[in-house]
């Protein structure tokens, strides 16, 4: 089987290497960047290629021998990537996190008869897909609540935090509104708003504040009750709401000696050297969901604990770690027959398959990603 990935950056070469070490898999890579090539073709078997994706033709082109595409390319680019593929025929596993909404391809995917899965990742991803599948299990879904986040094990001033992806993807998340699900009905807030501190094992006191991470659910699941807050150490939210309400996360170009520029891209510019993880430096994921309801006449509530860390051994970010791992091993569910979804598949539609399920938490152990679940009659 030919597999394509679009984007090798420190979430596009974990999965590239993952996949690498399937056997069948003939694996190409492709990134603007050949340093960034070189340095997946050194930890793994694939053919690398320099290209600019956003070039007409290239997407097509590239994938046109290929059975499934991955997507990890940044969030500015992800739907039009996505549509391209689906243009092309292609089965593909997207994590790129645009803000677009994916169903707006459902029928190109359905008539291109393509398996699309998108927000693969842990969350979104992960997430969802814990998600569907309780939803399916219970008789009545009342309330769904997660808590998630990266971040660096090293507190640094000013920021204390570290992005393993592109800035300007974090700074979209502090901008773009948050929509939940209150009474069943959607609800708007402001990013970063209703901020509260949450002890977690083995970690700590974390903030929560509100962003836009509940997404397809709000369309795909009737829950009446649905949330999620971004974690981050205290006091992280308000300095990035000094940058946001002073303009500097502004998308409006601004005129700066006679040229027009956009804030938010030069706040990312200089935010990535502050916010890059360096070599070796270790990271954390934690992750908690809870989700109430009823089957049987019995009230049930089922939470679920994720506390990830970076690996000493692969030298793989946590965050790189569950979010590529994820969509690695739906990658292969698609391959191999288990996932045969035509049109857009949001990731709880993974969920609520049993087999799919089962074998997404057996392939985290595989990876020494430890699920935690409890379940409470309350």
């Amino acid at each position: 089987m030919k597999v394509i990935v679009f984007g090798v950056g420190m979430i596009g070469s974990a999965i590239a290497e993952d996949l690498a070490q399937e056997p069948g898999i003939r694996l190409k890579v492709v990134d603007r960047s050949q340093r960034s090539l070189d340095k997946v073709k050194a930890k793994a078997v694939a053919e690398g290629i320099q290209a600019n994706l956003q070039e007409k033709g290239v997407i097509s082109s590239l994938a046109a021998d290929c059975d499934l595409v991955i997507s990890a390319v940044p969030g500015f680019m992800g739907f039009n990537t996505l549509r391209s593929v689906i243009e092309a025929g292609k089965d593909i596993v997207d994590i790129s996190f645009f803000r677009e909404d994916p169903f707006l391809l459902d029928k190109l995917a359905k008539t291109k008869e393509v398996t699309a899965v998108v927000d693969c990742g842990v969350a979104p991803g992960l997430c969802n897909i814990i998600a569907g599948h309780v939803f399916h299990l219970l008789d009545q879904t009342d309330r769904y609540m997660c808590y998630v986040g990266g971040l660096p094990l090293l507190r640094q001033w000013p920021f204390e935090y570290k992005a393993v992806f592109s800035p300007l993807d974090v700074l979209e998340e502090y901008i773009r509104p948050a929509r939940f699900v209150e009474n069943s009905e959607e609800v708007v807030l402001p990013a970063l708003s209703e901020i509260e501190l949450i002890d977690f094992p083995e970690i700590g006191t974390l903030e929560a504040f509100n962003t836009d991470g509940v997404r397809t659910l709000r369309k795909t699941l009737n829950i009446p009750f649905m949330r999620e807050k971004t974690l981050r150490y205290p006091g992280h939210a308000n300095a990035i709401k000094i940058l946001r309400e002073s303009g500097f996360l502004s998308t409006t170009p601004i005129k700066v000696n006679g040229q027009n520029i956009t804030p938010i891209s030069i706040t990312s510019k200089l935010l990535f050297d502050h916010w890059k993880l360096k070599e070796g430096e270790a990271d954390f994921t934690a992750m908690q969901i809870i989700i109430e309801g009823q089957r049987q006449g019995r009230r049930l509530c089922h939470t679920y604990y994720l506390l990830d860390r970076y690996d000493e051994k692969t030298r793989i970010t946590s965050m790189a770690r569950t979010t590529g791992y994820t969509c690695s091993i739906v990658a292969r569910q698609i391959l191999n027959g288990r996932l045969k979804h035509k049109g857009i598949c949001p990731p709880e539609y993974i969920g609520r398959m049993e087999v799919c399920y089962e074998n997404l938490l057996n392939e985290y152990r595989k990876r020494n990603i430890h699920l935690q679940e409890s379940i409470v009659e309350q």
